[in-house]
């Protein structure tokens, strides 16, 4: 699954903190990138199928009385492994690069 693509990442980030619905989703994300990611409707729930259809998120009974057309989706335990997979591989390239770079910069 790895590396992830930014949209899923997000994702999954944004479900790792709480449940939420699609539009609950979008304005977490583009919250979190400081508006530099808006995720449109098709992306999003392209994406939403695709990390169900690989057992990364679920979906969340909403609360009772909940807008039935509005899905809510959580993380799962494979999609918080996944996180931290993309996290650890995150991190090991930023060390690669300012390694290089800062070496270059000396």
């Amino acid at each position: 699954m790895l590396p992830l693509t930014e949209a899923f990442y997000y994702i999954l980030i944004a479900l790792y903190a709480q449940p939420s619905h699609g539009y609950g989703i979008m304005q977490e994300v583009e919250g979190m990138s400081g508006g530099r990611v808006k995720l449109g409707a098709g992306t999003l729930y392209t994406a939403l199928n695709a990390l169900l259809g690989k057992g990364l998120i679920d979906h969340y009974p909403g609360p009772e009385g909940t807008d039935a057309r509005r899905k809510m989706y959580s993380i799962t335990q494979d999609g918080r492994d996944t996180v931290a997979s993309e996290m650890s591989r995150l991190e090991e390239l930023l060390v690669a690069g300012r390694r290089i770079v800062h070496s270059e910069e000396a």
